[in-house]
């Protein structure tokens, strides 16, 4: 409905509740071999649709945020229709989904794929964080900025130099069967590697660097 799409790896995907607008029986003469295990409320759905929508548009024009606008609607002492109503929707679309995840091996395989990622990038910004048990100890706002924006900038000094040092290793190579067997190789991995990098060495933050010191050939690299 926002125009983002619900791609997560469910835990214990064997266990999870399938909704649908019919009987299992009528599934069940079908010959279908996934069957749902209870009915969705669709008149609650249309009842409160008007609502759903407005409640939508309020997320999608950041005239709130969606935490507040949910935090507010749960924090009834009973369930507050329309946050009923959407709990009742949001079934619909993890019950297709789930449908959708157990037939299509792609989706499956990009999904894991995304999140080895995110779990390399986590790997990633603790190696950076190293000191005090990986915890930031300030109290301040401005303090704990500093130490992010310290750790970001490290991350992308890691990031940019791995970045060139592949760029240079393609343009040094001369044939264009070389050349595409090292992108293959770029494209199925990642750029996210520090292995290499002595994090605990010294940090030198020298801005005046000779231009015989540069390790890369930036004309060579851009001209590739």
């Amino acid at each position: 409905m926002l125009g983002i799409y619900f791609a997560p790896r469910i835990k214990g995907l064997k266990k999870a509740t399938l909704y649908s607008f019919h009987s299992r029986s009528t599934y069940e003469t079908k010959g279908y071999k996934i069957l749902p295990h209870r009915y969705i409320d669709i008149d609650l759905i249309k009842t409160h649709w008007d609502d759903i929508l407005r409640l939508m548009v309020t997320i999608k024009l950041k005239a709130t945020t969606a935490s507040q606008l949910f935090k507010r609607l749960s924090s009834y002492s009973k369930q507050h229709p329309l946050y009923c109503a959407i709990k009742e929707y949001r079934r619909i679309i993890k019950s297709l989904f789930i449908l959708r995840y157990i037939d299509d091996v792609e989706l499956r395989q990009a999904i894991e794929k995304q999140l080895n990622r995110i779990e390399l990038s986590n790997k990633f910004s603790k190696a950076i964080l190293f000191g005090n048990n990986q915890k930031i100890q300030y109290s301040s706002k401005e303090e704990q900025e500093m130490v992010v924006g310290c750790q970001r900038l490290i991350q992308n000094a890691i990031l940019l130099w791995n970045e060139l040092y592949l760029s240079q290793k393609m343009s040094l190579l001369e044939d264009e069967e070389s050349r595409k067997a090292l992108l293959t190789i770029i494209r199925n991995g990642s750029t996210l590697i520090w292995h290499y990098v002595n994090l605990h060495g010294e940090y030198d933050f020298t801005q005046d660097i000779e231009e015989q010191d540069m390790l890369f050939d930036m004309d060579k690299i851009l001209a590739t």
